[in-house]
Order: C-alpha cells, then sequence, then structure tokens
C-alpha cells in the first residue's frame, strides 16, 4: 500500500496542558522584559497526522485495542491534542477510516490505469490477492473496518461507499453484473490469503478468477 507521510508539523511544547488545548485556542505566554505577548505556532497538518497514526494503531492492536493514548504516542503528540481534534474516539475511528477509504480507492483505481488488455487485468487481480507486505496494512485495516461497521451502523455508508467506487472501477473492464460477482470474491481471496497457513497458488487463484470473468471479456476484446 502506498502510505501517504503527513507534512511534517511542530509539536507544542511538552508543558502544554490538555485543558490548554480543550479550550479552543492557543494560550499565549508574555515574553520577558516587557508587555509583548507570543502566539504559539499553529500546526495546520496536525488533524491529519493524528488520522494517520490513528490508522497505524488499528493496523497493530484492532479497533478494540485502540486508545487515545496509544494515538497521542504514536503522534507523538500531547493526549489533549487529540481531544482538541476530535470530539470523541468513536468519531477519530471513523475520520480516520473515512481518509482510508478515500486513500484507498484512489490507489486501487490507479491500480488499473495502464490496463489494456484481459491478460493485463487479470494480473492486476491476481497481484492485489497476493499483494504480500506491500498491501498486508490495507487490507488489515479494511477488514478492521468492515468488523466495526457490523457494530456500528454508522460506519456502514463507508463500507458501501468503497464497494460502489470499487465496483466501478471494475466494471470499466467487465460491465456491472460481472464487477458485482468479482468484487466479493476478491475480498474472499484477499481474507483467506491473510489468514492461511497454506497459500494458494497464483496459478489457483488465477483460475478462480476466470472461472468468475467468463471468457475474455472488454480488455483485449
Amino acid at each position: 500500500m502506498l502510505h501517504i507521510e503527513p507534512p511534517s508539523s511542530a509539536d507544542p511544547p511538552d508543558g502544554e496542558t490538555a485543558q490548554e488545548m480543550a479550550g479552543g485556542e492557543r494560550r499565549t505566554s508574555a515574553e520577558s522584559g516587557g508587555g509583548r505577548r507570543r502566539t504559539r505556532r499553529n500546526d495546520p497538518g496536525r488533524k491529519t497526522h493524528i488520522l494517520d497514526a490513528t490508522l497505524d494503531v488499528i493496523a497493530d492492536h484492532g479497533v478494540a485495542g485502540t486508545t487515545h493514548r496509544h494515538i497521542a504516542a504514536r503522534a507523538g503528540v500531547p493526549l489533549g491534542s487529540i481531544t482538541y481534534h476530535f470530539a470523541s474516539l468513536i468519531d477519530l475511528q471513523t475520520q480516520a477510516f473515512a481518509r482510508h477509504v478515500e486513500l484507498q480507492s484512489a490507489v486501487f483505481e490507479n491500480l488499473f490505469e495502464d490496463v489494456k488488455t484481459h491478460e493485463q487485468f487479470v494480473d492486476v487481480l491476481v497481484d492485489l490477492v497476493h499483494g504480500g507486505p506491500a498491501r498486508h496494512r490495507s487490507a488489515v485495516l479494511g477488514f478492521e473496518l468492515h468488523l466495526a461497521a457490523l457494530r456500528n451502523p454508522g460506519l456502514r455508508a463507508l463500507t458501501q461507499t468503497w464497494t460502489e467506487d470499487s465496483r466501478t472501477v471494475l466494471a470499466r473492464f467487465t460491465g456491472p453484473d460481472s464487477a458485482a460477482g468479482l468484487d466479493p470474491l476478491l475480498e474472499g481471496m484477499i481474507m483467506h490469503a491473510l489468514l492461511t497457513t497454506a497459500p494458494e497458488s497464483r496459478e489457483r487463484t488465477r483460475e478462480a478468477i476466470g472461472r468468475t470473468l467468463g471468457p475474455a471479456g472488454r480488455p483485449g476484446s
């Protein structure tokens, strides 16, 4: 998976408390020897940085093991900075998952940018299933989102949007009916690849995809 590095940020001084952050403004401090006041620099990239750190924590610990303290430690920010930007842990997780869906939808579409033939299309799908470590994080996050959506109906709009985006991309090469069958097949095969102790060969994966697609369709037709 492509991991988008957030802009570098300047963290507030260690002495800044959660109470200061929660007040909705940066505190100011008087400069020595005069009445002038200094305003702490704002960090416009911090919220995105926290969202990316949240995704890292979810990938490592799962939704159930994700806490404000874990996220603050991963992001390298004060705990109060988390509560300043996000109303609750659920709000933070929801926004982080929304970022993940947005990024992954773009990555998925880019995978097929140079596909011209049916064979190339199948090659991309096989690579997707057998992505290995490069795509392990994104796959884990995807299944964490789907599992969370089972318990939190508010997340189902995200999973539905992601499904629709994926099928729209696939339908360019297969038509909508085949895309509707291919999408769950790929999800199931990716989950199996994550969990199995006896991985399927690439050739068997190719055969399963071929049976779902039927005769060579739009690419190379």
